[in-house]
């Protein structure tokens, strides 16, 4: 993965999903919201976990790669 700009339905950085999902998982234990709010939030919680979870598989990959003996 590389770093692309957010809103041209490009790939966010590592560090701004990751913020983001912290962010709602904060909204989400704090209560308050409606079913749909919630649910809005669930679904956009798992899209930004999974952008994490590609970062870090490519970047696992990256550094087995770098490892690996010529």
């Amino acid at each position: 993965m590389t770093a692309k700009k957010q809103g041209e339905g490009q790939i966010p950085s590592f560090e701004a999903s990751r913020d983001e999902l912290a962010k709602i998982v904060q909204q989400l234990e704090a209560g308050g919201l409606t079913l749909e709010e919630s649910l809005a939030l669930w679904e956009r919680g798992e899209a930004l976990a999974a952008v994490c979870q590609g970062w870090l598989d490519t970047t696992r990959a990256r550094l087995e790669q770098a490892k690996a003996p010529d």
